[in-house]
This record gives C-alpha cells, sequence and structure tokens, in this order.
C-alpha cells in the first residue's frame, strides 16, 4: 500500500476527469502534500515518474526509517514525566528557549525571537549548568538552570543522532523548536507515530514497551524496510525519469519544525547532490533544472509559527495571499512547469495574529537553497522584504 497510494488516486482523477469537465482531458498534474505527504510526493517522482508534472513536497519525511527511529530515541532520552532528570515544558519554554535565542537570535543581525538559519547557530547547553546549585526542581514549571545531567539531555537532542560506528542515523534537532517540541518529542511519553510503527511494522508485538527502544531496534527497522517505506532516492533515479521527461520537484522546509529537523532536508538536497552515476558530477545548476528546496525561517512542521509561514501550502485555497509565483508554491511550481519561469525566491505571509482578516503584518523572502536570506544592515527596517538579500 505504501507504494500505489501516492499513484493511485492520479490515475483515477485523470480517467475520470473528461466525464465531469464535457471531455476535456487533463493538461498537467500536481501533487502536494507535506510530512509524510511530502515524503510520499518524492517516492512517486522516483518509482510514478509519468503521474505528475509538478510535486510540491513540503517538511518530506524521507529516509522514513531512520525518521522513525530518531523519533522514538527521545523517550529514554527525557525520561517519563516525574522521573529525575526529565525536562519539563516550562523549562523548555523558558529557561532553554531563552538560552537558544541569546546564543543564536543575533547571528542574521536581527534580535526578532526568529533564528534565520540554525545551521550558524553551535547551541552550547553547558552555558546553563548549574554553578554549584544541585537542581532538584526538575518537575517544576521554570528553573534558571540545568543540572548535569539534564545539560547532557539538551547535548544529546542537539546533536546528530548516529550509529555505534560513528556514522549519520539521521541529523540532529535545530534549536529553536523546542516550545512546540516539549509537547511532543520531548514531552516525556512516547511518540505515538513512532510507537505504533514499531509494535506493529517493525517489531510486530503490540505490546513492545517504547522506553527499552534502542540501537538495534533501529538497526532492525532499517533492514527490514517495511512498505518500502524509507523513500531515499539518488538523483541518477530521479533524472532518469520524472526530471527527464520534464518534471519538477519544489520542497519547502521550517526552521523550527518541531517533528521532522530541517536538517534532513538539507540532508537530502546534499545526498541528491552527490548521488548521481554520470561521468560528471551533479551541480547546484544541475539541481535546479528540476529541484529546487526553500527553507522557511520560523516556520514549524508544514505550517504556524513566529515568521512568514503562509506560502501557498494549501494551493490556490490558501486564504489572504494571491495565487501567483511570487506568494504561493503551488502557482510557482505552475509557473515552473508550464513556463519555464523557475522561483528564484518565494516571498512568505505573516498575518496580525496569524488572522487573514487581520491583515498582512509583514513579508519576507525565502531564498532558494543553498543561499541564505541575509539582513542587509543596521538601520532598515527588518520588516521589510527589501532589507534582506539572498546570499
Amino acid at each position: 500500500m505504501a507504494i500505489t497510494a501516492p499513484t493511485a488516486k492520479p490515475v483515477a482523477a485523470k480517467k475520470l476527469a473528461p466525464l465531469f469537465y464535457d471531455g476535456q482531458e487533463v493538461g498537467k498534474s500536481y501533487y502536494l502534500g507535506c510530512s509524510r505527504g511530502g515524503g510520499q510526493g518524492i517516492k512517486a517522482a522516483e518509482m510514478f515518474p509519468e503521474d505528475f508534472d509538478g510535486i510540491l513536497a513540503g517538511a518530506p519525511a524521507v529516509d522514513f526509517d531512520n525518521l522513525y527511529s530518531w523519533r522514538a530515541s527521545f523517550f529514554p532520552l527525557t525520561g517519563a514525566v516525574g522521573s529525575g532528570d526529565f525536562i519539563s515544558a516550562g523549562v523548555w519554554n523558558s529557561t532553554i528557549h531563552d538560552e537558544v535565542l541569546r546564543q543564536c537570535d543575533g547571528i542574521d543581525g536581527v534580535l526578532d525571537g526568529i533564528i534565520e538559519d540554525p545551521t550558524l547557530c553551535q547551541f552550547q547547553p553547558d552555558a546553563l549548568l548549574c554553578d554549584g546549585v544541585q537542581n532538584t526542581s526538575s518537575s517544576s514549571s521554570n528553573t534558571a538552570c540545568l543540572t548535569a545531567a539534564q545539560v547532557q539531555i539538551v547535548q544529546d537532542i542537539f546533536a546528530d543522532y548516529t550509529w555505534p560506528n560513528g556514522s549519520l542515523l539521521f541529523p540532529a534537532m535545530q534549536p529553536g523548536s523546542e516550545i512546540l517540541a516539549a509537547a511532543g518529542l520531548y514531552s516525556g511519553a512516547p511518540f505515538p507515530l513512532s510507537l505504533d510503527w514499531f509494535r506493529f511494522a517493525v517489531l510486530e508485538d503490540p505490546n513492545w514497551d517504547a522506553s527499552t527502544y534502542g540501537i538495534d531496534d533501529a538497526l532492525l527497522a532499517a533492514e527490514k524496510n517495511p512498505g518500502d517505506a524509507r523513500t531515499w532516492p539518488s538523483s541518477s533515479s530521479l533524472l532518469a525519469g520524472f526530471a527527464r521527461r520534464g518534471g519538477r520537484i519544489l520542497t519547502y522546509h521550517g526552521l523550527q519544525d518541531q517533528q521532522i529537523t530541517s536538517y534532513n532536508s538539507i540532508r537530502f538536497y546534499e545526498h541528491l547532490l552527490a548521488s548521481s552515476n554520470t561521468s560528471s558530477s551533479t551541480t547546484t545548476q544541475d539541481m535546479d533544472q528540476f529541484y529546487r528546496f526553500f527553507r522557511v525561517p520560523g516556520m514549524s512542521h508544514c505550517s504556524g509559527g513566529p515568521g512568514a509561514w503562509v506560502l501557498g501550502q494549501k494551493g490556490a485555497a490558501a486564504e489572504g495571499i494571491p495565487f501567483d509565483a511570487e506568494h504561493n508554491l503551488l502557482a510557482a511550481l505552475v509557473a515552473w512547469v508550464e513556463d519555464g519561469a523557475a522561483p528564484e525566491t518565494i516571498t512568505g505571509t505573516k498575518f496580525v495574529d496569524d488572522d487573514a482578516a487581520r491583515g498582512v503584518a509583514y513579508r519576507h523572502r525565502h531564498c532558494k537553497y543553498p543561499s541564505r536570506s541575509t539582513y542587509l544592515g543596521s538601520g532598515l527596517d527588518p520588516l521589510e522584504e527589501l532589507s534582506w538579500a539572498c546570499v
């Protein structure tokens, strides 16, 4: 089912559309989805290159098996609520998040509560270590410092998840996502999707205890790859079918994503860049012909957050923004496929209190990777689009 699901609907839709639209045949077909839906879009491009002309994949859940192992690893790491070193949501939301912003927010030149590019910040949680004072208030809503054990937990969360030989299993969580992650991955309870994945797809044991998760479980999941769910194509496989027939892929990822680290989308882009089987290596210019990736500062998982996150994720139904290639990802994809106008930037919109009826708070241009949005200097209004440039 994991293989056939992305293709069954478009095949049926192409047959039904002429019946509804007075015999008019389908011209171009497009896919849009986020999270697992984004991953299915990548899978469709690899396995069924004839089905779609353009694919819009948000926060794609690629390297799916290892993603779910990474998610499962947090419960044994944080411990259950009330356990000795458990870090409460209140501590994450205030003490830790405040320190993250203190270390990372100003790197872009603007103190606005948004980390423009988390890859530029090497967060050092040992700044929160209690200075000779034993913190016994792990269950309290707030505390000004962390124990050595708690500092290590935070350090591990913001470090790459690796196999015993040191090779990468899954990238680190990016700093800035901790407020929402504290209610999910760091909540002191098994992450529900990973729990079901291991119980019913990997181990086939409905009584499996998530607190016992370990690297052997991750290895089994990777070896078993239930339903061929992994989704980690090479650029050669995409070029051979989907791109060769003119297919185009736009991906985007929020840099405050609390469920799938945005570093995985960077990793996937770099994997595609390095995985060509052609005689000459794939360049960013080659990638630009069929695959473009946009990082969205201040956006959570697929939507929401303090940044300019409204990008047309819902396609033509996006409220409050025009359906054009500048402001809407789907419109940008259509323009790329049908007119050859490939997007260099996407302008995100932030509404007042995230309510389109209250009007626009500000807009921000998001850059095509590997460029980053860079503040042009002191004295310019950071809420103005033209105060930033892609560098």
